[in-house]
């Protein structure tokens, strides 16, 4: 036997939230009413990529919209996905939307669904410098190495979006603050795209994790993320950065050398694996054994455990520290110059 008081029931919602949305549409006003089915912004319209995962309501996709920007009102959103008897055939996918799109396009987008085949994936491993980016990218097919190198070289093609750059002195590449890790895009995006797409990533962290910590350290944003990126290249541990980040912010305030061999690496131009005594005596303003404090830039992409750790040092003593030969990259440390010279590399 048919439960029909159970279908009763369901269709007696029914009625009952559409009668809701037609009293809330009437107090709501009509100039309001239409004016949030309108483009945010139509004259100046921004790009925005969307991600609407698998199996999403549409009152799931309100939310995404509203929190990237896309919308003015989840309620009206919802409406006209009913009106266009569009509920429950949004489709997930990623897509790229701008702000001058009014809501009924937006629909249609979803219903025609994302062009996934056109979306890319690349990944940019920590401590990448932006030559090994661009050589990279490049060899992929996603940017001309010479445009990606020319865009990056001056923070100022970017400062306007991204205000942190401002704080970075005049012409200062943008070394550093492309953050790594694996993006996706469409094929076609191009060089600005892709940058701009890094630098909000690295945004999101800087305003999650440093910003509120600076305030712990005489170090301006530049001098957070260079010796990050130091952290980033002397340590291939996690559980080992905030005790690397407590040896160099213990050699600044003692006014010592930081005898970073990462930053020799740099001012040489490639990465050996051992350094020889002439290579610890180039001149260079990024060699930290003959310049005193910490190199004028970054010197690689530093991740986010690094980023955390520049800011957040161990609380020890520790100024030196030597890698152990036991294949797992981890490192002695010690607060002395003798017991750095007796510690066994092999323990």
């Amino acid at each position: 036997m048919v439960d029909t008081t159970k279908a009763r029931k369901k269709k007696n919602k029914g009625k009952v939230a559409i009668l809701f949305l037609i009293v809330l549409v009437l107090l709501l006003g009509k100039s309001y009413y239409r004016s949030s089915f309108t483009a945010v912004d139509l004259n100046n319209p921004k790009k925005v990529s969307v991600e609407i995962p698998a199996g999403s309501s549409t009152s799931k996709i309100s939310n995404i919209l509203k929190d990237e920007g896309l919308i003015k009102n989840r309620l009206i959103f919802k409406i006209a996905v009913k009106n266009k008897e569009a509920d429950g055939k949004l489709k997930a996918g990623i897509y790229m939307l701008n702000t001058g799109m009014d809501v009924n396009a937006i629909i249609d987008e979803f219903s025609k669904g994302a062009k996934n085949q056109n979306v890319v994936r690349f990944t940019i491993p920590e401590g990448y410098e932006i030559e090994q980016m661009a050589e990279k990218l490049s060899k992929e097919n996603l940017v001309d190495k010479e445009k990606f190198l020319n865009l990056t070289s001056d923070k100022k093609y970017f400062q306007d979006k991204h205000p942190f750059l401002k704080e970075l002195k005049g012409d200062q590449s943008l070394e550093g603050f492309l953050f790594p890790a694996t993006y996706e895009i469409y094929a076609d995006s191009t060089e600005e795209e892709i940058i701009d797409k890094m630098l909000t990533q690295f945004e999101k962290i800087y305003e999650k994790d440093i910003r509120g910590n600076m305030g712990k350290h005489d170090l301006s944003l530049n001098e957070v993320v260079t010796l990050a990126s130091i952290i980033e290249r002397e340590g291939k541990r996690d559980d080992e950065r905030e005790f690397i980040s407590a040896v160099f912010h213990n050699r600044l305030k003692e006014g010592m050398l930081l005898q970073s061999c990462a930053t020799v690496q740099y001012a040489l131009g490639e990465r050996k694996e051992v350094l020889s005594e002439k290579d610890t005596q180039i001149e260079s303003e990024y060699n930290t054994y003959i310049h005193e404090g910490l190199p004028p830039t970054p010197i690689a992409s530093p991740g986010e455990k690094s980023l955390i750790a520049s800011v957040n040092p161990a609380d020890v003593e520790y100024l030196y520290f030597r890698t152990k030969e036991d294949g797992t990259g981890a490192h002695t440390f010690s607060k002395t110059y003798k017991e750095h010279l007796n510690a066994n590399p092999n323990k």
